[in-house]
């Protein structure tokens, strides 16, 4: 499926103040690049969640942020939606959500509760980073993972035959977490999908270097493909013609798909899930560790707007 078609552009902080939103969510960090998009987004409400993986204190937590002790993403956003919107209908809402500082999870099940909930579609903001702090070195969630599984709301059917299995990772500065990934569907044929063009000039080659220490786990008979790090409609359209061909050429007995890079990377994943592979043995996993940087980058990018559509 061609999804090439979709809306998106460049913005800027000023013209966000031109928007017309009725609702603005996002995910609160120490970030620059999340703090001033949040000021500049005209919208009629506002709206911060504060994820316990950044260990941010309350005291430094903007006040009425939404915080809760769930542990799994789909409780987190499940019940922020009854705290803050308590049955109201977001059918015809124009929602904007900032996914600059979203853990990628949360990120997914937020589409999959806007899917389920009969919302056509929203606008997606991400502001790039300036730079990374420490460059190729850069981490931004911690060395233990505590599991690897299926995200809530994209959870496939399990084929008994695994033959076939096929395994795409979207590889970016995490060679910890790929290769988590890697060593838990061991016997699946892998696919790397690097970010090419990158967020930066030099931020392709940082994530090469980090990724190349995933090798031993990933084997060598990967194969790897290159998508946009900024396009989620690049990234959904090279999924739909990876998956396709493998399915004509020897069948997929089972899909797994791990966003591990960017953010609009991870929009792209979940986008191609929900439009293409609902009802098929198909999931999206990820390597889940409990804490994760939330000041690992300076300065702003360039920002860009996404509109995302799920019919």
């Amino acid at each position: 499926m061609e999804y090439n078609h979709f809306y998106k552009d460049h913005t800027s902080l000023k013209e966000l103040g031109d928007g017309d939103w009725d609702i603005l969510i996002s995910a609160h960090n120490l970030t620059e690049r999340v703090l001033d998009v949040f000021q500049a987004v005209s919208a009629h409400e506002k709206h911060w969640i504060c994820h316990n993986e950044y260990g941010l204190a309350d005291d430094i937590s903007p006040h009425g942020a939404f915080r809760c002790d769930a542990t799994c993403e789909d409780e987190f956003i499940l019940q922020f939606f009854e705290d803050r919107f308590d049955g109201k209908s977001l059918e015809n809402a124009k929602i904007c959500v900032d996914i600059t500082g979203f853990m990628r999870p949360h990120l997914l099940y937020l589409m999959h509760y806007f899917w389920a909930k009969g919302v056509q579609g929203f606008d997606a903001l991400y502001a790039e980073p300036g730079h990374y702090k420490k460059l190729d070195d850069t981490r931004f969630a911690e060395e233990h993972v505590y599991s690897v599984r299926q995200v809530a709301g994209f959870e496939g059917a399990t084929n008994n035959r695994t033959d076939n299995d096929l395994l795409i990772i979207n590889a970016g500065f995490e060679d910890k977490l790929t290769a988590e990934v890697a060593e838990d569907k061991d016997k699946a044929e892998k696919v790397l999908l690097l970010g090419l063009p990158s967020l930066k000039a030099d931020m392709y080659q940082q994530g090469v270097l980090r990724t190349q220490r995933a090798r031993d786990a990933l084997g060598e008979g990967t194969s790897e493909i290159f998508a946009p790090a900024s396009d989620p409609f690049s990234t959904a359209t090279i999924l739909s013609e990876i998956v396709d061909k493998a399915r004509h050429e020897k069948g997929v007995d089972n899909l797994y798909m791990s966003p591990l890079a960017t953010k609009p990377s991870a929009l792209g994943f979940g986008l191609f899930y929900i439009r293409e592979c609902r009802g098929h043995a198909a999931s999206i996993i990820f390597p889940y560790s409990k804490r994760y940087s939330a000041d690992s980058s300076e300065g702003i990018g360039r920002l860009w707007k996404y509109e995302i559509l799920f019919q």
